[in-house]
């Protein structure tokens, strides 16, 4: 259906020439905006409907006094299904530091939840299949769980802002949650709305960043230069997704043009993760509660982590 919306608009009603590059560009961004944008809401409807009595606050509160092992597995499970950005990390590492929470599990948290979302994995199936998609997702996880450790390692209490220790938040009174059907139609509906509203422009960028790829950069130079895996693609990938800022459901269509051309899938991956986790944005907003050399330390863990996954997909692609 997306494709003969795709083919209707750019062949049949703009005259454009499915040999040219224009015509294949506007045939992927209108195909892309509407497939991404029916699941958008769809599945942010969905999972808020199942998530209308999770909140920052909750998760602090699932987190807060369990062992240290089980409360890291916990807070990179509840980062993966929770729809936070890094517009969320300053607030949410001032309620886990003011909770209590050691810093190794709150680094879990803040890697897990925007690397990987319930949107991008939905497209992500329909790209990679179940098989390559649950690899990622499982590599996302295996990720948050061991940077968050590693940073625990390094004692990172010493490198965070003076203020946030002296914060106390204190426990407000939470009103109940309307858990009736209507309440959580409406709290879904509110998602949709807050969530689609933020990152639409994400989204329409990553789309517009695909198409382009998809019909104006030629296949030749990407068999030669990305489509072999060559190692240096990866750390390539990882450099170019740092200085970008996007969320994972926003670096889709540039994940699907890039397979289309045949670019190594570790390759793209390296890129989806670092965009999403590892982007100068986010690092700029974490400064707000950490010292450089804290974020310095958290950035090349990360790197780290996402050229061996990256290297490993190429590797068993």
């Amino acid at each position: 259906m997306f494709t003969e919306l795709g083919d209707a608009v750019a062949y049949s009603l703009l005259g454009l020439s499915p040999e040219g590059s224009l015509g294949p560009a506007v045939q992927f961004f209108v195909m892309d905006t509407a497939k991404i944008f029916v699941l958008l809401v769809a599945v942010i409807y969905v999972m808020g409907l199942l998530r209308a009595m999770i909140s920052p606050e909750r998760v602090r509160e699932y987190v807060r006094g369990k062992p240290k092992g089980a409360a890291r597995s916990l807070a990179v499970g509840l980062g993966a299904v929770t729809p936070f950005c890094s517009c969320s990390s300053v607030p949410l590492f001032i309620g886990f530091v003011e909770a209590g929470i050691p810093l190794g599990v709150t680094f879990s948290f803040l890697i897990a939840s925007p690397m990987i979302n319930e949107v991008a994995v939905v497209l992500l199936v329909g790209i990679l299949g179940w098989k390559l998609t649950a690899m990622y997702v499982a590599s996302g996880l295996v990720v948050a769980y061991a940077g968050g450790a590693l940073m625990e390692r390094l004692r990172p209490e010493r490198w965070v802002a003076d203020y946030v220790w002296k914060i106390r938040m204190g426990e407000t009174a939470r009103p109940e949650a309307d858990t009736s059907l209507a309440g959580r139609h409406r709290f879904a509906v509110g998602e949709v709305k807050e969530i689609v509203g933020r990152i639409w422009k994400w989204v329409v960028a990553g789309i517009a960043v695909g198409a382009a790829f998809h019909g104006f950069v030629p296949e030749a130079w990407v068999s030669e230069y990305l489509a072999g895996g060559q190692w240096w693609t990866v750390p390539a990938a990882v450099v170019l997704g740092v200085p970008l800022y996007a969320n994972a459901t926003g670096v889709i269509p540039v994940a699907e043009a890039m397979l289309a051309k045949e670019v190594a899938v570790g390759t793209v991956l390296a890129l989806m993760m670092a965009i999403a986790a590892l982007s100068l944005p986010e690092i700029l907003i974490l400064r707000k509660v950490l010292h450089w050399k804290a974020l310095a330390h958290y950035a090349a863990i990360l790197a780290g982590a996402f050229m061996l996954v990256g290297w490993g997909f190429n590797l068993a692609a």
